[in-house]
Formats: C-alpha cells, structure tokens, sequence
C-alpha cells in the first residue's frame, strides 16, 4: 500500500492528511536489477506537498500548529533537496562510469548566495514552488527569499567569481568539485556604529543548513610541526617520514552545486576543522575545565572565520594554518577519489586537474609532492612531471601586498617537509636558469621562490607559476602586467605558460535571479535561450530605438529602484526620503584605497558645494550608494567608511540641498544585497587607480543589469569599452602608461594648488565640517593625498572624473538617450558570461576532451 500525504487549506487553515504504512521505504525502493529507484524525483505540485508533509512529520518531527515561516523554508528546501539528491547520486555515477577527467577548484572563497532560489529555478521548479506555498496559505516571497541567510563562505568578487565558475562547470555537465573552508563564522557580519565599521559574527549556521550534508566518513588527519626522518632502503634511495607533534582532523560538509536544467549536480566539499581529541576527561575531573577542552579549542579555531586579522603574529600564524589544512585535505581526498575508481596514480594527470584559484591554495603544490614521493614511493621527476601537469593557477591580484609570502621560520617550525620540496623545487629550479642565463645572479635572485628580504621567505605566485602547465590573468590588461611586470622574468622564463581568460559572470545568478523583471521582460522578447547562451542578447540591440521596448526597459528599472527602496526604508529605518527618480549612482566592493571610494566622496562633496552655492540652479538629482567591508585590520579603509557615513549625515539633512543630492551607505554587503542593489542602479562606479583592478566582475553584473559605467581603463573595464562602444561607456583619468610616466616626479599640491574646485573639497575634508564632534579626524585622509604623495593618483584623476560625472548628469536628463545606452550595453554582456570563461579553462588549462569549443 502506498503512503498519502497530502496538505490542504481549510477555512483559512492549513489541514495536513497523511498516511504512512511504516514498513514501506520513504525515500527509495529496490528496482527488479537491484538499483535504486526514487519516487521523490517528480517536480510537479502535488510531489512537492506529499514530500513537504513527509518532512513536516519526520524531519522537523512538528505538528502544524508548531511551524513557523522558518520551519516552511526548511521543509520546502528538504523538498527540493530530495530531488536534488537523486540528480546528484545520478552525476556521480555517470562521471564514475565514463572515466570523465574531473575538475578540482581549490578556492577559500565561495559566495553561493541563498540556494533555494538558486536551485528552484536551475530546476525549472520556482514557479511551481510559488504555487505550492500560494496554495498553502502562505507568503512564498516571504519564505523563499527572506529566511534564508547567505552562506558566510566568502569576503568579496574571488568568492562572487569561485560560485559563478561553479555554476558554470555543472551548466556545461563538467565534472566539477569545489573545495574550501566550511567556515563557522564567515569573515564578519557588518554593523555601523556613529558611522564607524563595527565587525560581529556572521553566525550564518544559528538555524542549520539545509543545503549541506555532513560526511563523517571523509576525516583526514592535518599534521603540523615535528621532524623529518630519513631512511634508506636497501637499493640505497633515501626515504622521507614526517613525524608530526600536532594534528588536527579534517571533516566533509558537501553542498550540491545545480546545474541550469540539465540534470547534473556537483559538488562543493567544505572541509571543517574537528578535533583528534574531545574533552580531557582528567582536566575537568579536577575542575580545569578550560584546559580539558583547550585542545579542541585550538583545533577548531582552524574553520571558525575567513581571513584572520593578521596584523599579529599569532593571526599570521593562524591564517598558514588555515591554508595548509584546507589544501592538505583537499589533495588527500582528491588522491583517495582517484584511488577509489583506479588501481593506481599512474593515469592521475590524464583523470584530475587542480585549479588553485589564487595563492591561497599554492601549498597544494609541495603537499601533491610530499604525498607522491613520501606515500606512493614516486621518483622525484615522476612526481614533479605528474605535480606540474596537474595544476593551473589564477592570479587575481598585482598589488605586491596581496602576493603572498610566508617566513621560512613559520615553514621550519609548522611545515618541515614541505620546507625540505620547496628548497629541493628551487635548487633545480635555479640550475635550470644558470643553465640558460650563466652567471646572472640577479635573474636568479629574481626567479628564485625564495625571497631573502625583508626576511627570508617563501613567495608564493612564484611557487604556483613554477608549479602550474598554465598560469592566467583574469583581463587583457591585467595579463599584460603580468607578463610586463610582476611575472616579467617568470614570463621570460616560461613563455607559454601565461595566458589571458578574462572573467565573466553567471547569467542564472546574476540576472535571472537577480532581476526577476529585466528577464521576464528579455524572455518575452527573444525567449530564454541567453540562460545558457548569453550571446544571444545581442538580439535586443535593434530595440535599442524601438519606443515601446525603451518604455518596457525603463519600466523594469524603477520598479527595482522602488524594490531596492523598500528594502532600505525597511532594514535601515532612514528617517530621509530618497528620489526614486534621481540617478542612482552605485559604488558596491570591497573598501580599499585602490579602488578609490574616497575619490566617489571628493565627488560627492564637490556636488555639495556647487549646490549650496547656487541651490536655486537646476541639477539632475542623484542618490549615491556604497557598499562593501572593510578588512578588520585596515585602518584607513575602515576610516574612509566612517568618512562615507558623516558626508551622508551632512548632506542628508542640509535643507538647501533637499532632494538634488542623497548619500547612503548600505551595511553588510553580500550576494543577496548585490541582488538588490544592481538591478536598480544607473551608474556604475568602476574607478580604480589604473594598472591596480585585476578583472573586477561588479562591473559586468551591472552593465548586464542595464547601468551604464564610469571608470577608469582598468581591469575589465576596456573590454567593457571594446563590447559596448566607447560612446555608451563614460570613461576618465590616466591609463596605467600615464601614470608610470607620471609617477616619478608627481607632485600633488600642484594639482591642490592649480583646481580651485578641488582646494575648496579638499579644504572642506580637512577643516571640521564633517567631523565636529571629533576634530581633525579627516586629517590623515587630507594628509594622505597631498604631504604623503597620493599613492592611488586621486587627485591627477579628479578633473578628469568631475568632468565626466557632468556628462554623465547631462545624459541623464534625456532618457531616451540614457536608456539607449543601457540596452546596448545589456545586449553586448555575451562575451563576459562565466560560461565562455569555464570553456576557456577547459580547453586550454584542463585539457577536457568532453566540452565542446
């Protein structure tokens, strides 16, 4: 007898009808070949209310009168899951049976965003999920979009990019698994405070998480410290042993990565930190009960948060740790996988490929090594051949800060063998090049992976360059540099190694979801076939001047400033009226002085005084958004925030500036918040100093959204230029040659000296205009850019940008023509759908033969 379940609603009621006959299975039953069949597959309305009453009774074990708007989001995402699963049991076993090569992203970042839309509309299943809960009696916006907490798995555009390329892989059926950090606390939840940052945990796991499965079967033991043993066997060949003193143990948690309408799931496998030991019984009996689970303690800290502040040495120390844990697991399971399906590791390059998605996970190179020659007994060139065959690596960043290195006494002290590989990597590397550059000792100096000041340390680009068949930037420029600069002798060196992949963005993610009204409005037009194929919007372009599409466009995008909003008027509780029909002017990542927020600021208070000098003078009235965190540890950063939030309070409720100008600075920015920001903005801010933005991709999400850019030729940027025109892009200041040739002799107080509007703004910073109840605070800002020689070139960018921003306002006020532009510019985002980027890496860097050119 099959089971019923059914809920029906009755008089304004919810009425649950379930019958179970316990001796059947609830999830599958034996087919006549003994597969397993699973009747949970079916994704029509009545499939999903039988399997949400079933986990209404035997998941959450709660009557109805018990359940909360919470409880329906997580049995409706059980309900999904259990679909899910079958899919994702069927990937695996495909992938088994055709011995398809798998894709190994090792990443510390993975901004997913909320998943159960994500995966309802991957699975074509919104629509019909919206009627269940209509059905039910229940607010299905309410419960899909709101009660679930974005995963705390990442800080900013390398997690935003890690997810895309994730979606991607499954999308295009590629064998794909994440891996990373199943972090406890994320990096931090952001509050203000009298405009200050302030940092509190993300605890993004207060109410568990449906998404992820738990797989105490996959542990791993992380060693660190000790010594190393030589032994050698009876044919003479030395033999290696890492006796460790401390270790930790590394535990699963996967999360199915959906793939667009295709059947396929894939994995993203997050390692969490567990304890060897629990609780030291003899401590606590005695009442010490600190020290009878400071062992755990010390062990766990390794998954609690992202990035610690490293501004320590013991945050230093930590942050290595938490490198080398994540890594080592990774590659013991990667070789366990392999061992599992295969006899032996001889046909290991042919079956795996390894993409480090920037240094974080360059230890992944000496521990593939250490496994190889200590655990499968290979020769020193057999496992080096294997090793740099296997791996690619991604460099995202220039900036020589953000290019890792490591003490050689934090090696010597915490990883002893893997000292031991680097060193021996490194001695045959810089044979190879007195090989071929005899007696030049500074071409070695500069190739070696060893730096020697300020202190002797392990460089960790040169390691992953060095260990890696292909290397690549993330835009043309961004290559360019590579090649000419940071990388010019490696380039030298290894001429076919490093190639150019510019990034790109998930369609389904990042308008699909993102803009439910953008893409009703795009699959009435020319159907849906940009989900998966994103060129396809080139097919609008002819609509560009057809008044009735111009009409539906600017349609869809007041109702998303009117939805973006609600929400602010909602979660921020402003006690100010915004203009939905001023420009808003959107400024969303991460806070660093490379990318210039404090130059938006300068704007911003130009805009100030030009108002109040003439506040009866006609203006297009702009709304200006920022959002995005600031590192823990950078203080200026953090005082740039602070800057933001009291120009905001100033402006806002100065009576003769009214509605022409608003400031506001959004809290928290993550995945879900870009969804709402984007979609509504006009302007996209992408104003680096040139030569600093590796690729960005807010900016691709935001021309695909329908708003025009103003930046800087930078990163991503020029491609932008090349795609859409250089008339429907606003572009301003020094190219990165400028500023070389520049930056020998710059001097800024010329630049104060010469701009009258520029003093004024600058003079205005520095006196106590916006910090009057804390005197001189903007003084180091002030202090910054003219006595300490304004790194980032703010003020040889700023008339440049004062002047462009008056063209932008100019365009503004004719709508046609905004408009005009903002579809060209959605209609040419094709090149930068992360679906053309992952067939790149595939063709190129993972040697796939089953993905199509």
């Amino acid at each position: 007898m099959a089971k019923e379940t059914d809920m029906l609603k009755q008089n304004g009621k919810i009425k649950l009808n379930y019958q179970c006959v316990t001796n059947e299975p609830l999830i599958a039953e034996t087919s006549g070949n003994g597969e397993l069949k699973y009747p949970c597959s079916k994704l029509d309305k009545e499939a999903i209310k039988q399997s949400m009453a079933a986990h209404l009774g035997h998941t959450l074990v709660k009557s109805l009168e018990q359940v909360t708007h919470r409880d329906w989001y997580e049995i409706l995402s059980h309900a999904i899951r259990d679909r899910i699963a079958e899919r994702w049991v069927e990937t695996i076993k495909r992938n088994s049976q055709q011995q398809r090569k798998r894709v190994y992203y090792l990443s510390l970042e993975f901004l997913t965003g909320r998943l159960l839309s994500n995966n309802l509309l991957n699975l074509n299943a919104y629509d019909v999920c919206v009627e269940v809960l209509t059905d039910l009696g229940l607010n299905a916006e309410k419960i899909i979009e709101r009660m679930e907490n974005d995963p705390a798995l990442g800080n900013g555009g390398l997690g935003r990019l890690a997810a895309c390329f994730l979606d991607s892989m499954a999308t295009l059926d590629i064998a794909g698994y994440g891996y990373g950090i199943h972090y406890e606390f994320g990096m931090f939840y952001q509050r203000l405070h009298q405009g200050w940052q302030v940092e509190q945990p993300d605890n993004w796991l207060r109410y568990n998480n449906p998404w992820e499965l738990p797989r105490a079967e996959f542990l791993y033991k992380i060693k660190f410290g000790g010594t190393v043993l030589v032994h050698q066997n009876a044919q003479g060949h030395s033999h290696y042993h890492w006796q460790s003193e401390q270790h930790v143990m590394a535990m699963a948690y996967d999360m199915p990565v959906v793939g667009y309408q295709n059947n396929v799931v894939n994995t993203l496998r997050l390692w969490a930190a567990k304890s060897s030991r629990g609780l030291e019984l003899s401590h606590f009996n005695h009442g010490e009960y600190w020290q009878a689970v400071a062992d755990k303690n010390r062990s766990e800290n390794l998954s609690k948060v992202l990035y610690p502040d490293d501004s320590t040495e013991k945050g230093r120390e930590l942050r290595f740790r938490q490198e080398y844990f994540f890594v080592s697991a990774s590659i013991q399971d990667i070789l366990r996988r392999h061992q599992d399906y295969y006899s032996d590791i001889c046909h290991l390059v042919d079956k795996v490929a390894i993409h480090l998605n920037d240094t974080h996970p360059a230890l992944a190179i000496p521990e593939m090594m250490r496994l190889l020659l200590d655990h499968f007994n290979q020769s020193w060139d057999s496992a080096w051949d294997i090793t740099r065959h296997i791996f690619s690596y991604t460099n995202h960043t220039l900036l020589p800060e953000a290019l890792e290195t490591w003490p050689i006494t934090l090696f010597e002290r915490l990883l002893p063998r893997h000292l031991q590989l680097i060193y021996e990597i490194n001695r045959r590397l810089l044979l190879q090049v007195e090989n071929r550059y005899p007696h030049d000792l500074d071409k070695q100096i500069r190739l070696s992976l060893i730096g020697e000041t300020p202190y002797k340390h392990v460089r960790m680009a040169h390691l992953s360059v060095v260990g890696s068949r292909k290397v690549n930037g993330v835009a043309k420029l961004h290559t360019d540099l590579m090649k000419s600069q940071a990388f010019a002798d490696l380039h030298q060196f290894y001429p076919d190694k490093i190639t150019h992949k510019t990034n790109g963005i998930s369609p389904r993610r990042w308008l699909n979801e993102a803009n439910p009204a953008l893409a009703q409005l795009l699959k009435q037009t020319i159907g849906d076939g940009w989900l998966t194929d994103l060129s396809q919007l080139k097919q609008i372009e002819p609509l560009a001047k057809d008044s009735e599409f111009i009409k539906k466009f600017q349609q869809v995008k007041q109702h998303n400033k009117q939805r973006l909003l609600a929400y602010i008027k909602h979660q921020l509780q402003l006690s100010i009226n915004l203009n939905p029909h001023s420009l808003f002017d959107v400024q969303v990542k991460r806070i660093h002085e490379y990318k210039r927020q404090w130059l938006n600021v300068l704007h911003v208070i130009h805009c100030y005084n030009k108002i109040r000098q003439h506040p009866h003078e006609n203006s297009v009235a702009r709304t200006v958004i920022f959002a995005g965190k600031a590192a823990p540890a950078y203080h200026r950063a953090k005082l740039i925030i602070k800057l933001i939030n009291n120009v905001a309070d100033i402006v806002n409720h100065d009576p003769l500036i009214g509605d022409k100008l608003k400031v506001l600075f959004i809290p928290n920015y993550g995945v879900s918040l870009a969804c709402k920001i984007i979609p509504a903005a006009d302007l996209s801010e992408q104003i680096s100093t040139a030569g600093m933005e590796a690729s960005g991709t807010g900016n691709m999400k935001l021309a695909l959204n329908g708003a025009l850019t103003i930046g800087t030729l930078d990163g991503a940027n020029i491609e932008i230029r090349d795609q859409v025109g250089k008339d429907n892009i606003f572009i301003f200041g020094n190219t990165n040659n400028q500023l070389e040739t520049l930056r020998g002799h710059y001097q800024p107080w010329d630049y104060y000296l010469q701009n009258p509007d520029l003093r004024q703004v600058l003079d205005l910073l520095n006196s106590n205009h916006f910090c009057q109840q804390e005197p001189a605070l903007f003084q180091p800002l002030f202090k910054a850019l003219l006595d300490q020689g304004d790194e980032y070139f703010l003020l040889a960018d700023f008339a440049d940008y004062i002047q462009c921003q008056q063209t932008v306002s100019h365009t503004f006020a004719n709508p046609a023509q905004w408009t005009e532009k903002a579809i060209i510019n959605v209609a040419n985002m094709g090149w930068f759908s992360s679906d053309r980027t992952i067939q790149d890496y595939a063709n190129d860097c993972w040697q796939l033969p089953y993905v199509v050119k």
